[in-house]
């Protein structure tokens, strides 16, 4: 029978028909898509798991950035995946309503809650979902709402930097991992922001509940896995392991996940009582507002609002997402600010000084903690250029950002149709060192390229200079799936550099020693460390200046003014700042 024949040549042959098998799989994914015209590794055109092990080495942004040095605009990373570095690129892929989606590498970053996938803002795929849940959540990351998130940050910051004076300046001074106190500091703001709590990193200078350890494995699993998404079926997404899940014989739920529903448990009772229930919705959201005007509340507000899309599990999801993109890429952007400043001294010097002369006109509010609003920070010029220089130099997503070519295909460049299914993408480490954007000396810290060039006749050129170069950052993404969080990220970037900078001075502990990166799929920073000394905070000069605080603070110990108690009333004190006269 033909049948026995077949398994009889199978079970002779079996080798020579397995090479047969693979040599066609190779030749079918070098040819795919028409993709083999465009230049890259030859691997990469036979297989993804030339680049998953490029991204399981950690540093596929260098990888990356030599390809297209040596190939040019369009290099070819996988049997269907192209890396653009072309300027013109960005428009059509993250631009609007272009029918891109984002690629199955975000579907592995989902978690899942009783054996279902959960998808985040963040990593759904699906456009019109995140849509309507953009759509929801909103005008809670609007850039008006700041005012209300401040003081939240504020009050992270005040322990900040008491806990940074305690435990690595008092009783000698002490070496401090910056980057992961940072992300401390990142973790704390954003637990205050979103639920009016702290997670207790600062106060306890440790990993609580092993959450910064467990963003670590997910990443260095979710960087690999996700250039092959299948293996994620195989692994965390597995059927089993789901079912299981779905049982409640396993219990896989995030350490952040577990915080974030221990504080819904806390708000929700407080929101769903009998009255607030039978309220029109319009009055719902009139006693929602009076509650406290953390992230939280606006969610829940949202959910009183569009009760048939979001559901409490989308509110979850949101205020565990908020601790995964706003612990992890701020930490990473602010130790960049700080590294780039520490290797740079001549830019350290003239943040600083424009830093000190504020203060001496008098134009921050602050002059006893050292805090710096939002606004006050909106007007220094070198320090926002600072800031933008090192998201140019060290952006935080570390990989191109996936899309799929919609079915009916796109003309990606002019001159370059590429078919539909195709995952396309741009890396923000390739296209933030073009020098055709970004000037001359693309790898240095120089943030004088963000000023005008007096020395250039041309004012009106150099204004389009500067905007094509914020037209073309990507540290935050583009078009409609920009971070969400963007705004709360810059909050508290804006505020602690310039806030740290007036009260301590920060060193390398080995000047001689650089920090190791770590590219997965954010770009981490290890053994970056530093020491602090204690700093005078510069006092505004040719103003009268009143201490009515309760004990000695360091601006009395400045002036040798000191207050006086009497009787359990407190005096009031002026003197002279530029004169330092006898207090009166």
């Amino acid at each position: 029978m033909i049948t026995d024949l077949i398994i009889k040549v199978l079970a002779q042959h079996w080798p020579a028909i397995l090479c047969l098998v693979l040599v066609g799989w190779l030749v079918r994914n070098r040819y795919h898509n028409g993709l083999n015209k465009y230049p890259g590794p030859f691997l990469a055109s036979l297989t993804d798991w030339w680049r998953f092990i490029d991204v399981y080495k950690r540093r596929p942004e260098v990888t990356h950035i030599a390809l297209h040095k040596k190939h040019g605009p369009i290099v070819r990373l996988g049997p269907n995946t192209l890396s653009f570095s072309d300027p013109e690129a960005i428009k059509t892929i993250y631009g609007l309503n272009k029918g891109f989606v984002k690629s199955d590498f975000y579907v592995v970053q989902q978690s899942t809650v009783k054996g279902h996938n959960l998808p985040s803002l963040f990593s759904t795929t699906d456009n019109e979902f995140h849509m309507q849940f953009r759509r929801c959540v909103n005008s809670a990351f609007a850039m008006s709402a700041l005012v209300q998130y401040e003081p939240f940050v504020d009050n992270t910051t005040k322990l900040f930097l008491k806990q940074t004076e305690k435990l690595y300046v008092e009783g000698g001074e002490k070496a401090c991992d910056f980057t992961r106190w940072l992300q401390f500091y990142a973790f704390d703001v954003i637990g205050e922001i979103t639920y009016s709590k702290r997670h207790g990193f600062i106060e306890h200078n440790k990993d609580i509940d092993g959450i910064v350890s467990y963003l670590t494995k997910l990443f260095n699993y979710v960087a690999p896995i996700g250039q092959i998404p299948l293996l994620d079926r195989l692994f965390l997404k597995n059927p089993l392991y789901l079912k299981l899940s779905q049982w409640g014989l396993i219990d896989g739920t995030m350490p952040v996940a577990a915080f974030a529903r221990a504080r819904m448990a806390e708000r929700l009772p407080e929101l769903q009582t009998e009255k607030t229930a039978i309220l029109p919705t319009s009055e719902k959201q009139a006693q929602l507002k009076i509650q406290t005007p953390d992230l939280l509340s606006k969610f829940l507000a949202a959910r009183s609002a569009r009760p048939n899309f979001m559901t409490d599990t989308l509110v979850q999801t949101m205020a565990v997402s908020m601790a995964f993109a706003g612990s992890e890429t701020t930490a990473i952007s602010l130790s960049a600010v700080f590294y780039y400043l520490l290797r740079t001294p001549r830019a350290l010097a003239r943040l600083r000084e424009e830093i000190d002369e504020a203060a001496r006109q008098g134009k921050f509010s602050d002059y006893e903690t050292g805090l710096v609003t939002w606004a006050e920070a909106q007007t220094l010029p070198y320090l926002d250029a600072c800031v933008k220089e090192a998201f140019r130099l060290h952006p935080a997503p570390g990989l191109p950002m996936e899309r799929v070519v919609p079915p009916q295909g796109m003309e990606i460049v002019p001159g370059q149709f590429v078919k539909g299914g195709t995952i396309v993408g741009v890396s923000a480490w390739v296209l933030h060192r073009d020098e055709s954007i970004f000037g001359e000396r693309v790898e240095e810290f120089r943030p004088e390229r963000w000023f005008v060039d007096e020395t250039v006749s041309s004012k009106e050129e150099e204004g389009k200079r500067i905007k094509t170069m914020n037209g073309h950052m990507l540290q935050f993404g583009m078009g409609s799936r920009t971070c969400i969080g963007k705004n709360i990220s810059l909050l508290e970037i804006y505020k602690l550099v310039p806030t740290l900078l007036r009260r301590f001075e920060i060193e390398f502990d080995d000047p001689s020693r650089e920090w190791e990166i770590v590219n997965a799929w954010f770009v981490k920073q290890n053994n970056f460390i530093t020491r602090f000394k204690v700093r005078d905070i510069v006092m505004p000069e040719n103003k009268e200046y009143k201490f009515d605080g309760r004990g000695v603070n360091r601006m009395d110990v400045l002036l040798n003014a000191y207050l006086y108690v009497d009787g359990g009333s407190m005096s009031v004190w002026k003197c002279s700042i530029r004169t330092q006269d006898t207090c009166m």
